[in-house]
């Protein structure tokens, strides 16, 4: 009988464990009220773990394994880890209406906030689970390489995926976040951040959606990620609604792989503060239209740049996607007025035409790769751009489409928006202190003009 005793308790507790419960600092979505059942908006129960968890001063909330949990808006808390069990999913509802908080302040018609958190410490999402922007049931019909981008005027309901702003210390690794609907993960005035190991798989025919966007943030690192996006893979910037935050500028991304239908890895356009010290390296560019872009259009400045060991391979898309398969490209150009519908939120309070500020000491160190166009490099005048350095690149022109080349793009600019030229494998203009060693072009297109290795038009103090 005692032999029997034992093996019982193992069996009554073995069946009472199937269903987990919270501990002190554990906080399980379906203990307070969570379901999967594909109808519920879960955003009420998932707030209160997020808050109960708050309450007992931090701990961890979980997304559990297997199961799909659809949710309107949600608000992250300090000291909390998010974390998604194997085979977990957060789901976007569908529901237009449930997204109301802008994620630009009073800048209403640029998307509004799924996740978010706001003046947070110690924040954490976990896992390899998957958080789902649900993109395109917020898109118009799907087109031949993009979907339709519904008619707004001064409201965008379309959820930003995560939006963190004003947080220090924050980590994310492991999840795989996907279809996003307009922005991925924006940080906003974020200090000390980490983001390591996440695949981020947007739809790649949804415009505007960018991967991870750096905006007025320091101290950044990002390594080991897998981005595919319709728009830009990686962005720093620095946009005037949150211009309180101050300077882009510490930011290390290496060792990641991208695909974007616009510029892979991207500096601007929206800048009106200063984004300095920036490295990135060791990365893959495959199947881009851009592949390195800095593109200035307001009065801040960008400065102290390293882009070493890349492997960039570009082709041309539709004029749906702007850029013409530039694999570098570093331009500083005005803003035209009316460029966009929303013209108010690109220029300074009061302002009816911007500036563009300088673009200097910017290094590209071991590029290789494919395109079909050559590098672009300009400013609207002489030594608005300088101090730019190309060493062992080696790039080779070949056609991949049928689209009919033979542009680049300074757009978006006051003027023409773009040159008609042949394909050279360096076409720059109005550049002061221009270095370049061991540059190698290597022409195999058959369809479209090739001029030769080089156009420089006004150009000064350049090396070769």
């Amino acid at each position: 009988m005692l032999r029997i005793i034992p093996i019982l308790i193992l069996l009554i507790a073995t069946s009472c464990g199937s269903r987990r419960t919270s501990d002190a600092s554990t906080f399980i979505i379906t203990d307070f009220g969570a379901v999967a059942d594909s109808v519920t908006d879960n955003a009420p129960a998932i707030q209160r773990a997020i808050d109960h968890c708050a309450e007992a001063g931090g701990g961890t909330v979980i997304i559990p394994a297997g199961q799909t949990f659809i949710t309107g808006p949600i608000h992250l808390a300090s000291n909390l880890n998010l974390h998604l069990e194997p085979g977990s999913r957060l789901l976007a509802a569908p529901d237009e209406s449930l997204y109301t908080e802008s994620a630009f302040l009073d800048n209403r018609g640029e998307g509004m906030m799924w996740i978010s958190a706001r003046d947070v410490t110690n924040l954490s999402i976990t896992g390899t689970g998957t958080i789902d922007g649900n993109g395109v049931a917020f898109m118009g019909a799907e087109l031949s390489d993009s979907y339709e981008l519904k008619p707004v005027t001064d409201f965008d309901p379309r959820p930003h995926v995560l939006t963190i702003i004003g947080a220090n210390g924050v980590r994310i690794s492991d999840v795989t976040v996907r279809n996003s609907a307009y922005w991925t993960i924006h940080l906003i005035g974020c200090r000390d951040v980490a983001i390591s190991d996440i695949a981020l798989l947007n739809n790649l025919k949804i415009r505007n959606g960018d991967g991870i966007d750096i905006d007025h943030s320091s101290k950044v690192r990002i390594t080991g990620c897998y981005i595919e996006s319709g728009d830009d893979c990686i962005c720093l910037k620095n946009r005037r609604e949150w211009e309180q935050y101050g300077a882009c500028y510490d930011i290390v991304v290496t060792n990641c792989i991208m695909t974007s239908r616009s510029c892979a890895v991207k500096i601007g356009s929206e800048n009106m503060d200063s984004i300095h010290r920036v490295l990135f390296d060791n990365c893959i560019i495959t199947d881009s239209n851009r592949g390195i872009g800095i593109q200035n259009r307001d009065e801040g400045t960008v400065s102290d740049v390293t882009f070493s060991n890349f492997h960039v391979d570009c082709h041309l898309y539709s004029e749906v996607w702007w850029g013409q398969s530039e694999p570098i490209y570093v331009t500083s150009y005005p803003r035209a007025v009316g460029n966009h519908k929303d013209a108010g939120w690109r220029f300074p309070k009061g302002a009816v035409k911007g500036e563009c500020g300088r673009v200097s000491d910017i290094r590209f160190i071991n590029i290789y790769g494919t395109s079909e166009n050559g590098i672009f490099i300009g400013g609207d005048v002489p030594g608005k751009v300088s101090d730019i350095t190309l060493s062992n690149i080696g790039l080779t022109l070949v056609d991949v489409t049928e689209f009919p080349g033979s542009l680049y793009d300074r757009r978006p600019c006051d003027g023409e928006g773009f040159i008609s030229s042949p394909a050279y494998g360096l076409f720059a203009e109005n550049v002061d202190g221009l270095t370049i060693r061991d540059f190698t072009v290597t022409p195999l297109s058959t369809t479209r003009p090739y001029a030769g290795p080089f156009h420089l038009t006004s150009c000064t103090r350049t090396q070769k």
